[in-house]
């Protein structure tokens, strides 16, 4: 599959090299290059390389770190398009990243823990070594802990955990609660009955459910009993079952509302809690419970925390630069 060919040139500036590597298999080569060489254009763009094809082989040039660091992504994105697992162009960019600052990582250490959602659903995978030791935590530990910024997919990837895990009768429903700190867990002052109280709380984890499955059979396995979407004061006084249960926003959850939630787990059950302890709105003076679990959990066995950051930022990737700035002042502020 691959053949390289470097011809170093020495040039005032830094040393020259070209590469080309062959693909043998029709199938992986067309997905590599992608509809009219979009995907190549792309690795040209991320890895400052000149990237060409011919026939069945890709042609690289440019700078030796350069080209060294596109070929290894080349090469093994076609291993890994060999047992069927994509690396999605939305990920090139921060792959070859990462490739270039751990050298000692692979693609595979970041793709291929994939999460079925079933037949004619896109599968689901982490998109970065943290996210990949996130998604093992939560196939191997009955609860995990996954703490880190907005849009390092902590609740994208529970879901798709429970859904797998629902889909494949591990457990017989999933339950998806966060607290409505803004109302303090008083709703009554809101307008329209209790549902569409707490409704605007519980928007993003409906937005993630209709991710993974068609909204009409999510919204029957809702109707039945399967899927339960509530704030976490209802969670008070329940044993939860042969559940999947995740608990987002964590950060603004009290002392006492955190060890109910976690009172909750009942016999062949899984528990998720994500949230962002720098993100806390609860009022002045009222400590974090994921913030104060953190620190009174961790050591026990049979409990993962795993810690994401602004490099497993899956949003825009303006988000990924917002998180630093912000970070940033943050830590200036503090010195």
């Amino acid at each position: 599959m691959h053949r390289p060919s470097e011809e170093p040139q020495t040039s005032s500036e830094s040393v020259k090299s070209s590469s080309e590597l062959e693909i043998d298999d029709a199938r992986v080569l067309l997905s590599l290059v992608g509809p009219r060489n979009e995907r190549l254009k792309a690795l040209e763009r991320a890895a400052n390389v000149s990237v060409s094809l011919r026939g069945n082989k890709i042609l690289l040039g440019g700078t030796a770190e350069n080209v060294a660091l596109a070929e290894r992504f080349l090469a093994e994105a076609a291993g890994l398009l060999g047992e069927g697992i994509e690396v999605p162009p939305a990920d090139l960019t921060r792959a070859l990243r990462l490739l270039r600052s751990e050298p000692q990582l692979r693609l595979r250490d970041m793709f291929d823990q994939v999460v079925s959602l079933g037949a004619g659903r896109r599968p689901v995978g982490p998109r970065s070594p943290a996210q990949k030791r996130y998604v093992e935590s939560m196939r191997g530990y009955d609860l995990t802990f996954g703490i880190g910024p907005a849009g390092t997919g902590k609740t994208y990837l529970a879901m798709a955990c429970a859904v797998a895990a629902f889909l494949s009768r591990q457990v017989k429903r999933i339950v998806l609660t966060r607290p409505a700190v803004e109302a303090g867990e008083k709703l009554g002052f809101l307008p329209g009955d209790l549902a569409e109280k707490v409704n605007p709380y519980l928007r993003p984890l409906y937005d993630a459910l209709n991710d993974m499955m068609d909204i009409d059979e999510a919204q029957g396995l809702v109707e039945r009993g399967h899927i339960e979407v509530a704030p976490l004061a209802f969670m008070r006084g329940r044993t939860l079952n042969d559940s999947f249960v995740i608990l987002d926003e964590a950060q603004n959850t009290t002392s006492e509302q955190m060890l109910m939630f976690l009172t909750r787990l009942g016999y062949h059950s899984k528990a998720v809690v994500t949230g962002d302890v720098t993100q806390v709105d609860l009022p002045e003076g009222r400590a974090s419970g994921l913030a104060e679990a953190r620190d009174l959990l961790n050591g026990i066995e049979g409990i993962a925390f795993c810690y994401l950051t602004e490099v497993d930022v899956v949003r825009h990737p303006l988000v990924q630069k917002i998180i630093v700035r912000y970070e940033t002042r943050g830590q200036s502020r503090r010195v």
